[in-house]
Formats: structure tokens, sequence, C-alpha cells
């Protein structure tokens, strides 16, 4: 009989295939190893998948590090990365990264102090450092990504594809553990289970807590400034802001008006610092006409006022002269005439002597008077 063809495989060109290559060598090597005895099932089971496991992660690295020290891999790396696209990325991720970096540690008190004399909080310097765009590149990406969730809360579901994830990752999560019960004897969830659940740090949780409640003081303090007239040019603002939104409200959405209030909160400090010169000069026109308007509504004012007065004077004389002369008149009616001289007799010249009853005529008697006169006569006998 002729022998059956003989076919011998080339390892230099299918490396996988030679047991004694580096990627292999280790399963080999484990193979050989492993007991040969009639054990569990279901642990046989999981070592092999274990080792299966380890096997392809170990020739996965292989594949991916021989294909990243290729040389057409390592020249086309070179050329993006140490080109000039590569070097002009790197260098506005740099620029960028310590413009954040700027923003984070301008967070600090103030030096200067509301008109009360408290202390503002350091959200004050970090939202003035943001809006006012000295790190144009941090200003930039917070005011895109302000636009892009107002947005996205407009327009995709984020509550329902948050619930979506939720239960796509306790299902997986689920049905690994269960299948890794029912075909390897242990769950596979539980093998990536952390040997220690993460907690936040006591010293974290507080800064958290105090940045939240130094983010709630900075709307609280400054819806106070606002209302207060710390700075009329911001009231003035907020009064416009609100009569808009007021009428606006009735036919535009509230994530459109969210939409507007975050363009004007981010462009407006903009269009006035790119046009300072100019707006500054036309509101110092305006105080001027304001103030040269009002000097002449106080001067009419105090024109009217004393007309007003003298007005009120004359009055004030004339009545005073009737009440006078009312008076007068009512003093005149209720006094006793003036008692002349001539009103008197004139006096007696001759002496005064005494006379007898019988020299003065009797005074006439009515018949009452008489009949007490008898009466009292025998009385006046005894």
């Amino acid at each position: 009989m002729s022998e059956a063809p003989r076919v011998e495989i080339n390892h230099t060109v299918f490396p996988d295939l030679d047991p004694s290559a580096p990627s292999n060598r280790a399963t080999t090597d484990s193979l050989s190893q492993a007991p040969q005895s009639n054990g569990n099932a279901n642990g046989n089971l999981a070592q092999s998948a274990q080792k299966a496991g380890a096997s392809i992660y170990e020739t996965a690295t292989h594949a991916m590090n021989s294909a990243a020290s290729h040389p057409s891999v390592q020249s086309a790396k070179d050329t993006v990365v140490n080109g000039p696209v590569g070097q002009n990325v790197q260098a506005e991720a740099t620029k960028t990264r310590n413009e954040f970096a700027d923003l984070a540690n301008s967070r600090q008190t103030p030096d200067y102090k509301a008109a009360t004399g408290q202390n503002l909080t350091h959200y004050h310097s970090m939202f003035y450092r943001l809006l006012s765009w000295k790190n144009p590149r941090a200003t930039g990406i917070a005011f895109a990504g302000t636009i892009l969730f107002i947005f996205a809360a407009r327009y995709l579901n984020i509550i329902r594809y948050g619930l979506k994830l939720l239960y796509l990752t306790l299902g997986a999560t689920a049905t690994a553990e269960v299948a890794g019960q029912l075909a390897f004897g242990r769950g596979l969830t539980s093998q990536f289970r952390p040997r220690q659940y993460f907690t936040i740090p006591k010293a974290s949780l507080e800064r958290l807590l105090d940045d939240v409640e130094q983010l709630i003081n900075f709307f609280v303090i400054e819806s106070q400034r606002i209302v207060f007239a710390e700075n009329v040019y911001a009231t003035v603002a907020a009064f416009f802001a609100s009569l808009i939104s007021y009428f606006l409200i009735k036919f535009v959405p509230l994530w459109g008006l969210t939409l507007i209030a975050t363009l004007v909160t981010y462009l407006a400090p903009l269009i006035y610092i790119q046009n300072k010169e100019a707006i500054d000069g036309q509101l110092e026109k305006s105080r001027q006409i304001a103030s040269q308007q009002a000097t002449q509504i106080k001067g009419l004012a105090n024109q009217h006022a004393g007309n007003a007065a003298k007005t009120v004077q004359g009055y004030t004389q004339q009545a005073t002269a009737k009440a006078q002369e009312t008076i007068n008149q009512y003093r005149g009616r209720s006094a006793s005439p003036e008692i002349k001289k001539e009103d008197f007799p004139a006096a007696p010249k001759q002496d005064f002597t005494l006379t007898s009853q019988r020299e003065f005529p009797a005074a006439p008697k009515n018949d009452l008077a008489a009949e007490l006169d008898e009466k009292l006569a025998p009385q006046t006998a005894l």
C-alpha cells in the first residue's frame, strides 16, 4: 500500500498553529500541567473557560502589539502625532486644559463686599471670569455644552433613555449571573465584583456640600442685590428681561425662553467687550442727557413749587384776614355797648339827711301784700 500524502505546516507563516509559539505556550503548559483526574465536571468547565479566555486575551494582545510595532503603523503614527496637525491638536488641548484649570482656580472669595458689608461667595468670581470671556476656550465650551443640553432636553427623552439603559444593564448582569450559575456552577457577574465597593470619602462629600451651599447662596445674594438696586444697571436690565419674558411666555415655550436667556447671558458680555468704547460712549452720552433732563425737570419743579407756595400763601393771608374780620364782627355784636359819661344822671349836690318814712309816699300794694300785712300786724304789735 502506498502511504498517504503528508502535509507539513509552515509555523513561520501561521504562528498561531505552533504549540511552541509564545501566544500558545502558556495554554499548552497549563493544559499539560493540569491534573487528569475525574474531578467535578463544573469545575473543569470553569477552568477550561478561564484558560480559553486567557488564551484569547493573550492572542489579541500579541496581535495588537504586532500591529502597533509594524513600520507602516509607526510611520503613520509619527506623521499624525508628530506632524503639524498633531502638534496643533496637542497645543490646543494644552491651552484648553490650562484655561479650565485657571477657571477652577478663580473660585475664591472676592475682596469687594456687598453693600451690607457681607462677604460674597467664590462663585461670584468664577461666574464673573466665565462670563467675561477671559478664558475664551473654557467659556466657549461651557456655552456650547449648555446649548446642547437644552436641545437634548427638548428633543431627546433623557429620562426614558436613562431607564432603558438601566434595565438593559440590570438585565445583562442578571442574565450573565444566572447563565454562569447554570453552566459553570458560579456566576459570571460575581467574578467581576470588586473586593470593596466604592464609597464617597467624607472630605470629598463635605467639599461637594460646601460648593452646593455656596452656589445656592450665590443666587440668593444676587437676587437680593438686584431687588434692592445695589447696581442700578443690573436692576434695570433685570426689569426689562422680566418684562420681555412676561410677554414672550405667552407664545414661546419654556425651553425657548431658556435658550434665549442662555444666548443673552453669554453673548451680551462678549458684545460689550468687543465694542466697549462705543458702548461706554453711548452710555455716557445717555447719562449726560438724562442728567440734563433731570436738572431741567428739577428746575421746573422748583419753579412750580415756588408759584404754588406763593399762591397758597396768598390764599392763607386772605383766609386769615377774613377770619380776623369775622372774629372782630362777632366780638362787636356780643360785647356790651360802651358806657359814656352822659348816660349817668347828675349826682345830688345837697347833703344827704335822714328823713322819716312819712316823707316818702307809700308804695302801692296789691291784694296779696295787703292780706299779708293784716296777718302780720298783731304779731308786730306784740
